[in-house]
């Protein structure tokens, strides 16, 4: 006698154990990737594409932000880099994918005075 076993399961073995429905053994995994899929997979690729459309429609005299928090007036644009003018007579170039956020008008004036 097994103490965590009963002994009407214990003696009728294997042939009486049901088996699991297959398809209920699936729905877990199944939910999971749909969990993830809504909660993790499509809003991070809802924001890369957001952040190449800002990034692709970038003019020259715009207030950037870098993810490096740089804030600088665009000056030239190429290819896959950009010219920041962050003070009187100085400029970085840096990727256009390191561009964080646009920023309104003025908002250089506004932190200099």
């Amino acid at each position: 006698m097994s103490f965590f076993i009963s002994d009407a399961i214990a003696e009728a073995g294997p042939a009486a154990a049901s088996s699991p429905d297959p398809l209920a053994s699936l729905i877990l995994p199944i939910g999971l990737v749909v969990l993830f899929y809504f909660f993790l997979i499509r809003p991070q690729s809802k924001r890369q594409k957001e952040h190449k459309n800002m990034v692709s429609e970038l003019q020259k005299g715009e207030e950037v932000l870098t993810s490096g928090g740089i804030l600088g007036k665009v000056t030239s644009i190429n290819d896959d880099f950009i010219t920041l003018e962050i003070a009187k007579e100085t400029a970085l170039t840096i990727q256009k994918s390191a561009v964080q956020t646009i920023m309104p008008k003025g908002t250089i004036k506004d932190q200099k005075s």
